[in-house]
This record gives C-alpha cells, structure tokens and sequence, in this order.
C-alpha cells in the first residue's frame, strides 16, 4: 500500500478521511471497554427518561419568536 501524506490535505479533505475510516470499521471492530459499556448504559437510560420530558423544537422555536419581540 502506498503511504498517503496527509499533510497535503486540506482540513475537509481530512476530517472526511477521517469518516470514511470510521465507517469502513464494523461493530466488532470498535470494542467498548467495561467502563464505557457502563457509561454507554447510563446515558441510554437517560436519553429514554429525558425524552418524555422533551419540549419540541417548534415549541422552543415559538417561544423564542415570542420573548424577541
């Protein structure tokens, strides 16, 4: 493989290297260690629990239309 010097690419250029990398791997590539497992977990659990308190976007956007006038 021919090494690729990166240096010449523009900050895009790399950041979408970047992600082409990323989704080349499947999941059993990217391990989670235990902590993040856990981590993962919690913040799973409160994404559930949070989103039933969500206020929608629109409802949001409303109100701040309201308050700049």
């Amino acid at each position: 493989m021919a090494a690729l010097d990166i240096s010449r690419l523009t900050p895009k250029e790399r950041l979408d290297l970047i992600g082409e990398l990323w989704d080349s791997l499947s999941a059993a590539d990217v391990r989670l260690s235990p902590a993040q497992e856990v981590e993962l977990d919690r913040r799973l659990a409160t994404f559930d629990a949070d989103r039933r308190e969500a206020i929608p976007w629109e409802d949001i956007d409303a109100e701040l239309d309201r308050r700049s006038r």
